[in-house]
């Protein structure tokens, strides 16, 4: 099993979301969070006062695949997600000792 992590843009959320069904992905946990990469934010004008903005708002997804769907699920979320701008994201894979469905009990790829 794996975990892929995906920190994306908040407005591409719905194609990510579409990219991953269409491969046959199930379920995935989506949390909005706030960071930054390389370009550390931004400058932004409000009522005539500047002021800087550290951290972006981002969008984490979090989906268990099986061995066989990374590759697939990787580039499902490079295409959906690219925008061609700084800040587009990235994709960390890791690996799962275990998951466990609790109302069923089943373990591994069933489970997800």
């Amino acid at each position: 099993m794996k975990m892929l992590i995906a920190i994306i843009k908040p407005f591409k959320l719905d194609a990510v979301r579409e990219a991953l069904a269409d491969i046959g992905v199930q379920g995935m946990t989506v949390t909005e969070v706030r960071g930054f990469g390389r370009q550390k934010g931004h400058t932004e004008l409000y009522r005539g006062a500047e002021y800087t903005v550290d951290l972006l708002p981002k969008i984490k997804l979090e989906v268990a695949i099986g061995p066989d769907m990374v590759d697939k699920a990787v580039e499902a979320i490079q295409k959906a997600a690219k925008t061609g701008q700084i800040g587009d994201g990235k994709i960390f894979v890791y690996d799962l000792d275990q998951t466990v469905r609790i109302r069923t009990g089943e373990s591994g790829v069933e489970a997800v």
